[in-house]
């Protein structure tokens, strides 16, 4: 059986990106905010065995090796491109 674990700096970027949605006025609740990265993160765990995989660009090989990842289509105006090393 396959598992999701998410590392410790991807969390710190979540919270990080829920300081941004709100700061920024993306979203006027905080409650609407926490959903949108809730959203993003049972995509991660539903879906990351599911979709199609990507070898990730070198420039991306700082944050590991062999990455590999997938895209997230939030809505018309927001993709997110979910980078993650696949191990056994």
């Amino acid at each position: 059986m396959k598992r999701v674990v998410l590392s410790h700096e991807f969390v710190d970027e979540l919270e990080e990106l829920f300081d941004i949605l709100v700061e920024r006025g993306f979203f006027s609740y905080d409650e609407f905010a926490l959903q949108y990265i809730d959203d993003i993160e049972q995509f991660i765990n539903s879906s990351i065995h599911a979709y199609p995989k990507r070898k990730a660009p070198v420039l991306f090989a700082k944050y590991g090796k062999d990455l590999k990842y997938i895209a997230y289509r939030k809505n018309a105006h927001t993709t997110w491109h979910v980078l993650f090393e696949e191990t056994d």
